[in-house]
């Protein structure tokens, strides 16, 4: 059954009637008019998705009425009837804005594919504006969505925001951990001071703790001058250790220190600081199984975890789906140079139906690739990557039974999410939240024990 509403105009009462019937069986509720003033008069008593109009018409013509409506409501389609002999007029008519035209004597098929795509048409422009009034209601830096999911965990932030309580997220890789860290910031009282970051499972162990806590001139080969650590740098502002399960136990210990003491040194210095910061960490891990496994100190969970805030995957919050894209369409669409529309309605219903292991991080990523590869003004099915066309076929592959040892559900995500990047261990770890250097040791460790695992499934 279609849906919408549409105005016939036609002088002639037969091609009214027959018009109307047509469209009625199509499922259309209808409208019509004997003149174009008369349409005139039913466009602004009914809303109307489309307006049929015959071109030659005594008093005001089509082309007349399609420019008055236009003015009545810009968004409205207009699909022009014209007899044999008068297609120049038609061609007048669409570059006054008419969507397309049908010739007489008016064939069925060729009407009922016309005016489903001037409707298509016009759904799809109302869709993309609701999605444009959304983002511009989202301020800068803040967390794209408006599901139930969002809502909740923003209502939390906004709570938590003010206090000086050390926050840990958690959540899958590409969920917005980090994104969400600057916006605990940017609703704090320290939003006026710096917000600095640090990746902890992308700097060497040896190099981690003089990233945090700074070093001294002769603390070892190398340093030649004093420098700063990140602890430092954040001071009345805000530290947000994103992959914190990465640290070893001597970093951890530190950690501690400064969590429960506010108190630290820089390597090679004797001088004791204060820690003027508010603490953010996050994991994309089962912390509390890190710490029962012993490879996270309790004592340092405690202090992290004081606020407990959990960013939900994507796919717990599909609603979400066409506004990020749409955000991520306006970005890659400007740094590429490139207007597009929106997305097609297939289009849509693939990046719903899709699981996203990868969360919003896929999904930019999927975006930013079907900018540069499409050809039209509007994103289809198949300039989206393949897993995505291919939907619940190839998100079968990452499903697991209750119970599954973590091990062996890291190592699946890993190997799927290569499989997906055909290999490409950089690409890969940005859409998992990792660095590639944990790939590499992750492969290193299952080429010692690649049977057992596999036994475990």
């Amino acid at each position: 059954m279609s849906d919408g509403s549409i105005l016939v105009v036609d002088d002639d009462e037969a091609n009214r009637v027959t018009l109307e019937r047509i469209l009625q069986r199509e499922g259309y509720r209808v409208v019509h008019a004997s003149s174009g003033r008369d349409g005139m008069e039913r466009l602004r008593e009914h809303r109307v998705d489309l307006v049929l109009t015959d071109l030659k018409m005594p008093g005001m013509s089509g082309i007349d009425l399609l420019k008055a409506a236009k003015k009545v409501d810009p968004d409205v389609e207009v699909v022009v009837m014209t007899a044999y002999g008068t297609v120049e007029t038609a061609v007048e008519a669409m570059k006054e804005g008419a969507y397309d035209f049908v010739s007489k004597p008016i064939k069925r098929l060729e009407l009922a594919n016309t005016v489903a795509k001037a409707l298509e048409k016009r759904t799809l422009q109302a869709e993309n504006r609701r999605l444009r009034d959304q983002l511009a209601a989202v301020g800068e830096g803040e967390m794209i969505g408006r599901s139930d999911a969002m809502r909740a965990l923003l209502d939390e932030v906004e709570q938590v925001a003010p206090s000086d309580a050390t926050v840990l997220l958690t959540g899958e890789s590409g969920t917005g951990k980090s994104r969400l860290a600057r916006l605990l910031h940017k609703m704090s009282r320290r939003r006026d001071a710096r917000f600095v970051a640090l990746n902890c499972g992308s700097i060497p162990e040896t190099l981690l703790e003089s990233e945090l806590f700074g070093y001294e001139k002769g603390a070892f080969t190398g340093a030649v001058a004093r420098k700063e650590g990140r602890f430092d740098l954040a001071r009345h502002g805000t530290l947000f250790l994103d992959e914190i399960t990465e640290t070893k136990p001597a970093v951890q210990v530190r950690l501690l220190r400064v969590l429960q003491d506010g108190e630290y040194e820089r390597v090679g210095g004797t001088e004791t600081l204060k820690a003027d910061v508010r603490t953010v960490a996050a994991t994309n891990r089962d912390i509390r199984r890190e710490v029962d496994e012993g490879r996270f100190r309790e004592d340092l969970y405690y202090r992290l975890n004081v606020i407990p805030l959990t960013v939900p995957p994507l796919r717990e919050r599909p609603e979400d789906v066409p506004l990020l894209a749409q955000h991520f369409l306006v970005r890659f669409g400007n740094k590429n140079a490139k207007t597009l529309t929106g997305f097609t309605p297939e289009a849509l219903e693939a990046m719903s139906a899709w699981r996203w292991p990868g969360n919003v991080r896929e999904l930019e990523n999927a975006i930013e690739r079907a900018v540069v590869l499409c050809r039209g003004e509007r994103i289809g099915v198949e300039d989206l990557p393949a897993a995505v066309r291919q939907g619940g076929t190839s998100r079968q592959r990452v499903v697991f039974e209750v119970g599954t040892p973590l091990k062996v559900v890291e190592r699946r995500m890993i190997e799927e999410t290569l499989r997906y990047c055909n290999g490409d261990k950089s690409l890969a770890a940005s859409l998992m939240g990792i660095t590639s250097r944990t790939i590499y040791r992750r492969e290193a460790e299952w080429s010692g024990n690649a049977t057992v695992e596999d036994d475990e499934v």
